[in-house]
């Protein structure tokens, strides 16, 4: 638990520093304000009002220059983690409900056809191979995106295909993969429970997300063994 609330408490400093007169012209200036930048996605989860901020910049500064602290850190430690959660639950549930809708429209499209799962799946190119197993190895194109379309990670635009088991991806991979045969590329719309759920994917995926992978898949080994790459979707 301590180390999660340092984590915590570090982003929150780190994250907080008061925005610069001009902008960065000198190399320092901009590795340090590249720091601000890192971090600051972390503390978008905590959906800070200006007045917020100012009091967190208030922190830092005291803290960084050895001032008088108006709190005790280690009483105030365990509220920093409630504060994320509560701010989390929040957003999964706005996500959630984006999510939802999107959903629902593309299960309206043509060719589209919703699993028990929640799994919305729609056929962009069929194929004319296998179809692998839950057990296979498979080796795919992908491109995962948001529901505004952002793309937050790409074996395409890498230039490189990735291979893994299905059994060490997410649910949504494991049964959507599963109706594809080799040669195919199908979209899959992920809701968050066979995704990343409540947690979600700090920075880039929030809780409660719906997320889209465009599939391409490529081939199928006959071999569990293989763990996903940094890169996969895993569970």
């Amino acid at each position: 638990m301590k180390a999660i609330v340092v984590c915590v408490f570090a982003a929150l400093l780190a994250s907080s520093v008061p925005a610069l007169a001009a902008d960065p012209s000198t190399e320092d200036e901009k590795v340090l304000y590249a720091i601000g930048l890192a971090v600051s996605q972390n503390l978008s989860w905590f959906v800070l009002s200006e007045a917020e901020l100012k009091m967190v910049q208030q922190g830092l500064a005291d803290g960084a220059l050895g001032k008088s602290k108006k709190v005790d850190l280690q009483m105030y430690a365990p509220k920093i983690q409630d504060l994320q959660k509560t701010r989390m639950a929040a957003l999964a549930t706005a996500e959630k409900k984006t999510g939802a809708a999107y959903a629902a429209r593309a299960a309206g499209e043509s060719g589209a056809k919703k699993t028990a799962s929640g799994l919305v799946i729609t056929t962009l190119k069929p194929g004319t191979g296998a179809s692998p197993a839950a057990t296979d190895k498979v080796k795919v194109h992908y491109q995962g995106m948001l529901t505004d379309g952002a793309v937050f990670d790409s074996s395409v635009q890498r230039g490189e295909p990735v291979a893994f088991a299905l059994n060490q991806v997410i649910p949504c991979w494991t049964e959507g993969v599963q109706q594809m045969k080799v040669g195919g590329k199908s979209r899959l719309v992920c809701p968050p429970e066979i995704a990343y759920g409540e947690r979600g994917m700090p920075p880039r995926i929030k809780p409660g997300a719906t997320l889209v992978f465009e599939v391409e898949l490529l081939d199928v080994v006959k071999d569990s063994g293989a763990a996903p790459p940094a890169t996969a979707p895993k569970k």
